[in-house]
């Protein structure tokens, strides 16, 4: 558990303002999480990484000259959103454009993904590699669904070399990319991780076992063993990553054995020795290698083994000098001090478009449906995150918590300046997006800012009008998070509660009318998503274990919808 921490809420937030101001020397704080103190060279491609909280050294700690331009830092185990990657990379972008890379995980890819569409349809150019070193995560055939752990350390490196070489965008993904294919780690936990304020783990390991194979966000292992001896653990992690990594031609290999935040540095250096033995016994030659906390997951009580084959550049990058604030090796050429711009911590005040008194109420009704929607994600916040645990991660109840909050914040604030309902819907549709993180921030976002678009500023929708945007809204979730019915996701209550909201709109039956019996057909249809099995997600490799539980997204959006459906009965009529 956590010991030092004041809200929750505020736990990430607070501890990247103390990062910054122990390690000012190095690092400086950007909208939406750090930069190197010293100013991108012009020409030099920006290397930014990222990802959600409770891992330092990664993502804070790992920049600095030599290692990444900036990281974009998510709250506890959720990525950054979309607005935070873009504003940490505009903050280092130079015209020789941005590498973005991260561990390969859905809400990652998703908001660096619209991240990475926004500086380039800016004329930034940009480009994206994602970690997939945990072979645990998914087959070989299969590498593409596999999770970024502590090979990330690796590929970093690799990456942020050949910028500072001078190479081309292109480049630099291109080796970044190589190092990647050239990794593989193995990890175990003794026991599982806690989130700040939470008190239980969001998953256990039975006394005396340790789990295979586990993810660093809480993602149980996907096998069981015996708690082994320090060189029995060494024999199994060697002998399946060297059997996971298959034949290379070279012989020289980096290797990190990374604790996972409560096995001491000690414990790790009795584990190193037979881990070196059995490497060099297996015929290679070990160059730099790492032993301590690299990627952590808390104060969970594991080990990770990563070995990255290396060709004369990948070496070259993993043994060149690097400064960063937990990444020290030789010593590296200062650099320009970067300018510190005095809104580099908050946003701009924003106006509003002219918006009709019709809009307006609409706008103060909207509001009102999103106040239920958080006080009953408040009620239910630790169910979420129990549905959660069973087979991901454990944060859904904390990531729709910490985006609710954020869009009834900013829903409020706009109705002072006389927004519309359009505008009000955008602006709460951002905030969620921004603070919750995650994969279900994301998509939250996406849902509300498209059912913005259907609203309007001047007109007052009718039933049909908002039943188009639920439809618009479903479509554009299913294009943009990839998924499909049947994949157990959100989008199995979704699609049903938007078809349903339809067809009782073109029977002529009022908003509250139609939204309460959609809202039923959402409920069932989530319940049902218990019989599913995940197939995208961080759920997918553990999809047996998910069976006979609903989806955490599905059912919080029934939630949600249920807690609209009393409000609009409630004001039926003022409602449209």
């Amino acid at each position: 558990m956590s010991y030092l921490l004041n809200d929750p809420s505020s736990f990430a937030d607070e501890m990247v303002d103390g990062f910054v101001l122990a390690n000012h020397e190095l690092v400086r704080r950007v909208d939406g999480g750090v930069a190197r103190a010293t100013a991108t060279p012009q020409g030099q491609v920006a290397v930014v990484i990222g990802g959600g909280s409770g891992h330092y050294p990664a993502f804070a700690g790992l920049v600095g000259q030599g290692l990444a331009h900036a990281a974009a830092l998510g709250n506890v185990f959720a990525s950054p959103s979309a607005q935070q990657a873009y504003s940490v990379a505009a903050s280092v972008a130079t015209g020789a454009g941005v590498l973005f890379t991260y561990g390969n995980y859905a809400g990652d890819v998703l908001n660096f993904d619209q991240a990475q569409e926004r500086l380039i349809a800016e004329g930034i150019p940009c480009r994206t590699v994602v970690v997939t070193d945990d072979i645990s995560s998914a087959s070989d055939a299969e590498r593409g669904k596999r999770r970024g752990v502590a090979g990330d350390l690796v590929v970093f490196r690799a990456a942020a070399w050949a910028a500072e070489q001078g190479r081309t965008l292109d480049e630099v993904h291109d080796l970044a990319r190589e190092t990647n294919e050239r990794t593989r780690t193995l990890g175990v936990a003794f026991s599982g991780c806690t989130l700040p304020g939470a008190d239980a783990p969001l998953f256990s390991v039975p006394q005396g076992r340790m789990a295979v194979g586990m993810g660093i966000h809480g993602e149980p292992g996907i096998d069981e063993a015996a708690l082994p001896t320090a060189d029995e653990l060494a024999h199994l992690l060697v002998s399946r990553v060297l059997e996971a990594a298959g034949r290379h031609d070279e012989t020289r290999v980096a290797v990190i054995l990374n604790g996972l935040g409560s096995v001491k540095t000690e414990e790790l250096f009795v584990t190193y020795r037979t881990v070196a033995a059995d490497l060099e016994g297996a015929g290679l030659t070990i160059v730099a290698p790492e032993v301590g906390e690299m990627v952590t997951s808390f104060e969970m009580a594991g080990v990770s083994l990563t070995v990255t084959w290396l060709t004369d550049d990948i070496e070259a990058a993993w043994t060149s000098p690097a400064a960063a604030p937990a990444y020290r090796r030789g010593s590296v050429d200062a650099a320009g001090q970067a300018a510190r711009l005095p809104d580099e911590t908050g946003a701009s005040e924003r106006g509003y478009p002219a918006a009709s008194e019709e809009s307006r109420r609409v706008a103060r009704r909207a509001a009102a449906a999103l106040h239920a929607v958080r006080a009953t994600v408040e009620e239910n916040v630790e169910e979420l995150g129990r549905l959660d645990a069973v087979a991901g991660d454990g944060d859904h109840g904390i990531g729709m918590q910490r985006g609710a909050r954020a869009a009834v914040d900013a829903i409020d604030a706009t109705l002072g300046f006389g927004a519309g309902a359009q505008s009000a819907l955008e602006a709460a549709g951002d905030a969620w997006a921004d603070k919750a993180g995650g994969t279900s921030g994301a998509l939250w976002g996406v849902a509300l800012r498209t059912l913005a678009a259907r609203l309007g500023n001047q007109e007052r929708p009718d039933a049909d009008v908002i039943a188009s945007g639920v439809q618009d809204a479903a479509d554009a979730l299913g294009r943009f998070g990839k998924a499909e019915r049947g994949d157990k996701t959100m989008l199995d209550s979704l699609f049903p509660f938007a078809e349903a909201l339809r067809r009782n709109a073109d029977a002529g039956r009022s908003l509250p009318e139609s939204w309460s019996a959609a809202a039923a057909v959402c409920t069932d249809a989530a319940a049902a998503t218990a019989d599913l099995v995940p197939k995208i997600g961080r759920a997918r490799p553990h999809a047996e274990k998910s069976v006979g539980t609903p989806d955490p997204g599905a059912f919080s959006l029934a939630l949600a919808v249920t807690a609209i459906a009393d409000t609009l009965t409630s004001t039926k009529a003022e409602t449209p």
